[in-house]
């Protein structure tokens, strides 16, 4: 899964700030910069978790008509701005800049058109299970000066008004029948019940005051704590239990048995559009689930052939049972598996550089994903460094089901959320200090980011890895991960798939554990069209090299092929093959 990110795109900008016509601009480099200085005044999230800690003291109710009327008014603006431009007149970089800043925001314009403030929560990502992770003091976040503690005090209280529209987003949601399934927020009912707590010591928002950093003064110390401890027992846990109770009495009677997006008023629409947006194409939900079939029985052959190799006896379903019965597969201990990953994270950074020829110069940790949401939580993720690289990335492991987390898969899992995966291509973008603002720390092309890490994943064997068979059927366990969703996203959501038709097709098509099945398939069901942009992107991917390969015979050169793939950052896939073809011409 993705890195952790908040864009303009999906969150869109604030009412809390005027939305002024934005100033005429001689180049569009100047437009690009103002619009992104905008994106952080109305994004303040966006803007602490890259690093910029200007509005770590803000947080815009990002679902109330109010700002949802002024930012698309804002968008709308913009694009009006950008279309000023005669791209034939402008610099290679800068119309490609133009390009994809006109995507960008026609893409947001035509986005507000789907009504998604109305489910604003679901068990993957929402506001509200997103403050306690910077209330931690271990995430983007800072609690390292009393300012630091001031202005997250502040951002508590901004989380009321959000948490109350919430309810109210809800409510509306019900009297237009645009409902989450249920299983979804019984997942969520449980995330909540979590963070309602008796004991403020309890509250994951105490944990900055209980371990205040050397030097605050007495004073400061019995300020803050008692500052903390109100907001926690008078109005962040109260305001947490309105909404586990909203959901426990209101929402979840209401909830839908369908689990289609198409279900939805106007949803068959809906899904078309976030199909396009996670997959930067216009593939078609049969061509999609077409494709799905074909790679899944592929890989089913690689996976015959890897039984073989070990001399299992027995068929493919015994295999995968064997896989997931035999205690050799798994540690017994999360901190076993926690270091297994850093061990394997010393073993890939040994052989970067024989691929690579740029490096990101932020370093990345491994992390036990939080036990509040573990249960949860996909299996593993990864969140992006700042961009001065003061803080670093974070490659989160689930260690809730050590079942789910097979010895097996540790290689390809680590290439593809840290290096040369996530973490490689996140951070290298970051730090492109010659690109817009815009493009250096948005971007969140699904097709591009998670094409790229499952390319990172395939090229294992070439760097060394997958020496030991069980390893490189790991590789193929996940690469069936990515090839099964292309079947079930498409299948749940213009099908009518059943939860459990999606989940029965998934265990008879892999070995993954059933607990993670179902996180997989209710993942699908909360976020449809997103898991469609990894194996298309890759797929995408693949065929550029190979096509580069081919044209370019002995003058190919993989580290040169790379740098191409990664030094402008996330971009439509079709903008990349564009690219990739001009490199083509130019080598030869």
């Amino acid at each position: 899964m993705t890195r952790i990110v908040l864009s303009l795109c999906s969150l869109l900008l604030s009412a809390t700030v005027p939305a002024a016509e934005p100033p005429p601009a001689a180049e569009p480099h100047r437009l690009f910069e103002d619009y992104f200085e905008r994106s952080l005044q109305l994004n303040p999230l966006q803007a602490t978790f890259i690093g910029d800690h200007r509005y770590d003291d803000r947080l815009p109710n990002f679902i109330s008509p109010a700002y949802l009327a002024e930012s698309l008014g804002v968008e709308r603006s913009y694009l009006d701005a950008a279309l000023q431009f005669e791209p034939q007149a402008l610099s290679a970089e800068d119309r490609l800049s133009l390009e994809i800043f006109l995507h960008e925001r026609r893409t947001a314009i035509e986005g507000a058109a789907f009504p998604s403030e109305l489910l604003p929560l679901d068990q993957m990502f929402s506001i509200a299970t997103l403050m306690p992770l910077f209330g931690s003091a271990t995430n983007a976040q800072p609690f390292e000066t009393v300012q630091d503690y001031d202005r997250f005090l502040a951002r508590m209280n901004d989380y009321l008004a959000w948490s109350d529209q919430a309810i109210a987003n809800m409510r509306l949601g019900i009297a237009k029948k645009i409902v989450q399934p249920r299983v979804v927020m019984e997942k969520v009912q449980a995330q909540l019940a979590a963070l309602v707590v008796d004991d403020p010591q309890k509250s994951l928002f105490y944990a900055p005051v209980a371990k205040f950093p050397d030097g605050f003064s007495a004073a400061d110390r019995k300020r803050l704590e008692q500052a903390y401890r109100d907001a926690i027992v008078n109005r962040i846990t109260p305001s947490y239990r309105r909404l586990y109770d909203f959901v426990r009495d209101e929402y979840l009677p209401q909830t839908r048995a369908t689990v289609a997006w198409t279900a939805l008023p106007g949803g068959k629409a809906w899904y078309a559009f976030l199909i396009k947006v996670n997959t930067t194409t216009d593939y078609t939900p049969d061509f999609i689930h077409d494709l799905g079939l074909k790679e899944v029985a592929r890989i089913r052959g690689e996976m015959e052939q890897v039984k073989t190799q070990v001399g299992f006896r027995g068929d493919l379903h015994a295999f995968f049972r064997h896989l997931q019965d035999d205690p050799q597969f798994y540690y017994a201990k999360p901190g076993d598996l926690i270091a297994g990953y850093q061990d394997v994270k010393r073993r890939i950074d040994a052989v970067l550089p024989k691929f690579f020829a740029v490096f990101p110069r932020a370093d990345y940790e491994v992390r036990p994903v939080e036990a509040f949401r573990a249960e949860s939580a996909a299996g593993a993720m990864y969140q992006s460094p700042s961009a001065d690289g003061s803080r670093p990335g974070i490659f989160y492991v689930n260690t809730f089901n050590l079942k789910a987390q097979p010895k097996f898969g540790m290689e390809t899992l680590s290439l593809h959320e840290a290096s040369p995966g996530h973490h490689f291509q996140i951070s290298i973008q970051q730090e492109l200090t010659g690109l817009p603002k815009f493009r250096r720390f948005g971007g969140n092309y699904t097709a591009y980011v998670e094409g790229w890490a499952l390319y990172a994943e395939s090229i294992g064997r070439e760097m060394g890895l997958f020496t030991d068979p069980y390893q490189y059927y790991g590789r193929l366990s996940d690469e069936m991960l990515r090839a099964m969703r292309l079947v079930v996203d498409t299948g749940l959501h213009s099908r009518n798939w059943s939860r459990e038709q999606a989940i029965a097709y998934m265990l008879d098509n892999s070995s993954m554990a059933p607990s993670d099945v179902e996180a997989e398939v209710e993942r699908y069901i909360a976020n449809p069209g997103q898991a469609l942009g990894y194996k298309i992107g890759q797929i995408r991917i693949r065929e550029m090299r190979s096509r580069a390969e081919a044209a370019l015979g002995a003058k190919f050169d993989l580290k040169a092929f790379h740098t191409e793939v990664l030094r402008d950052g996330a971009v439509p896939m079709d903008v990349l093959e564009k690219k990739i073809e001009r490199w083509i011409e130019s080598r030869k």
